[in-house]
């Protein structure tokens, strides 16, 4: 097993007043080559969106968009017709395909939100776009992976690739692991909150880990961690 540590200061950052981002790989006015991507997952933003703020009427294509409200809520619009509030305890998902455009906007007035947008690389390009969402128990995640995000889990929101989305709420001390779907997938490691200890490395809050090889992996909890593991593809079979 190789791993390749992100640390949370090591991410890019824009601050444009109305949005405060962090950016895991290359996004926009950030440019590391080195973080283009990891396998399959092109973006991980953490974006801090004032009241009443957001992004208006914008186009994507060819990408799967995964959004985790983490505070607050977030309005949602696109050209499928699609409308609505997602909130912390949601997850969303929109296969752009052949092309759509979208809005996003913070739902308060008076409060800042928080949330992790997540793009994918697809399996099929071009097909109809699709959008989706829905609501999970976080107390079904207590020490244990809750997928949220799969191509074959009908409990998940489905995904066009082959890739699974878990999220645990880890206690102190307590451990987890997680084997892997298919063999030739790569693993990445998010810590929202807390503190984990993965091999002989210790990740505190907003460190990220891209993990390739092996069978899968196995963490500690060094403090109650809030934790999101992806499984996605190592090779790209369609690249940009």
């Amino acid at each position: 097993m190789e791993t390749i540590i992100h640390r949370a200061s090591s991410r890019g950052h824009a601050n444009h007043g109305w949005l405060d981002a962090r950016h895991t790989f290359s996004f926009a006015s950030y440019m590391n080559r080195e973080r283009m991507h990891f396998g399959a997952l092109r973006v991980l933003n953490d974006d801090t969106v004032q009241g009443g703020m957001g992004f208006g009427m914008h186009p994507h294509d060819n990408m799967e968009i995964v959004t985790i409200p983490l505070k607050g809520a977030l309005e949602h619009k696109d050209t499928t017709g699609r409308s609505g509030v997602i909130r912390a305890g949601d997850v969303q998902i929109m296969s752009a395909g052949k092309g759509l455009y979208h809005s996003e906007f913070n739902h308060y007035k008076d409060q800042a939100g928080n949330l992790l947008q997540i793009w994918v690389f697809p399996k099929e390009r071009d097909i109809d776009p699709r959008y989706d969402q829905k609501t999970f128990d976080k107390t079904a995640r207590i020490n244990t992976w809750q997928t949220v995000v799969a191509p074959d889990n009908k409990d998940a929101l489905w995904i066009n690739q082959d890739a699974w989305f878990h999220l645990t709420d880890l206690e102190k001390g307590k451990a987890i692991s997680y084997t892997k779907q298919k063999p030739d997938s790569v693993l990445y490691l998010f810590v929202i909150e807390g503190s984990v200890k993965l091999a002989d490395e210790i990740l505190e809050r907003r460190d990220g880990a891209g993990i390739t090889g092996g069978d899968g992996i196995t963490l500690t909890a060094e403090l109650d961690a809030e934790l999101l593991l992806m499984e996605i593809p190592g090779i790209l079979d369609h690249r940009p």
